[in-house]
C-alpha cells in the first residue's frame, strides 16, 4: 500500500454500517483502514496502538461514548484528527464535540461524497460541519454573544462524569462494574450518582433510565 495514504481508525457500534463506511472509505485511494472499535474504550486503545491520520467517531456506543472517547483521544494524541458522525442534530451535541476536540461534525443522512470531503477536509486540518449543523453552531453563538447564558436547565449542571454514570446505570451496571469500567472507587461512583440523582430529582434505575432515553445518552 502507498505509504501517503491517510490511515483511519472507525468507531462505531453497528456491524454493518461500520462494513458500510469502511467499504466506502477504501474506495478512495487516499484512504486506508486500519483499525476499527465498536465502543469508546476500545477506539481510544485502538488509536493509540495504531497511530492513525484520524479517527471516524459515532457519538452513541455502549461504555464509553463517542464524545468522551474523542476527549481522551485528542488529550492523549492531539494530533489524531476526529470527525463525529453520528445521528445527532442538537445545538447541544455538536457544541459538546467540538469543546471535546472535534474537527469535524457530520450526521449520518449525509450522502457519500459529503463524507469524503469532511474526511478530507479535517485531514487538511480544517474544520468541516454539514451545512444544518453551521446553521446550529452561528445561532448558538450568536445567541451567546446576545445573552449572558446561565445554565437554565437541570442537565446543564449535570457533569462530565455524571453523565457518564448515568449512561452506565442506564445500559444496567452495578456501581460495582462501573467502578471497575471507570477506574474509580465504588464510594466514588456512589457519591457521583448520590449527586446525579438529587441534581435531576429522580431517585430510581427506571427514572433515570427513561431521562437518559430523552436526552439520547443511551439509543432505544
Amino acid at each position: 500500500m502507498s505509504a501517503d495514504k491517510k490511515k483511519i481508525v472507525i468507531a462505531e457500534d453497528h456491524t454493518i454500517l461500520r462494513a458500510g463506511l469502511k467499504a466506502l472509505l477504501i474506495s478512495n485511494p487516499k484512504f486506508e483502514v486500519i483499525g476499527e472499535a465498536d465502543n469508546g474504550r476500545d477506539a481510544i486503545r485502538r488509536v493509540v496502538e495504531l497511530k492513525p491520520d484520524l479517527v471516524i467517531m459515532d457519538l452513541s456506543m455502549p461504555g464509553l461514548n463517542g464524545m468522551d472517547a474523542v476527549r481522551e483521544i485528542k488529550e492523549r494524541m492531539p494530533e489524531v484528527k476526529a470527525l463525529v458522525l453520528t445521528i445527532h442534530n442538537e445545538e447541544e451535541y455538536v457544541l459538546a464535540s467540538l469543546k471535546a476536540g472535534a474537527n469535524g461534525y457530520v450526521l449520518k443522512d449525509a450522502t457519500h461524497n459529503e463524507l469524503m470531503v469532511a474526511a478530507e477536509r479535517v485531514l487538511d486540518g480544517k474544520t468541516y460541519l454539514s451545512a444544518e449543523i453551521t446553521e446550529k453552531v452561528v445561532n448558538s453563538y450568536l445567541h451567546s454573544n446576545s445573552v449572558n447564558q446561565e445554565p437554565v436547565t437541570r442537565w446543564d449542571t449535570v457533569t462530565q462524569r455524571e453523565r457518564q454514570i448515568l449512561k452506565l446505570i442506564a445500559e444496567g451496571h452495578t456501581n460495582k462494574s462501573m467502578a471497575d469500567y471507570l477506574c474509580i472507587s465504588v464510594k466514588t461512583v456512589e457519591k457521583h450518582r448520590a449527586n446525579l440523582m438529587k441534581k435531576l430529582d429522580l431517585h430510581s434505575v427506571s427514572a433515570l433510565t427513561t431521562y437518559a432515553l430523552e436526552k439520547g445518552v443511551i439509543s432505544r
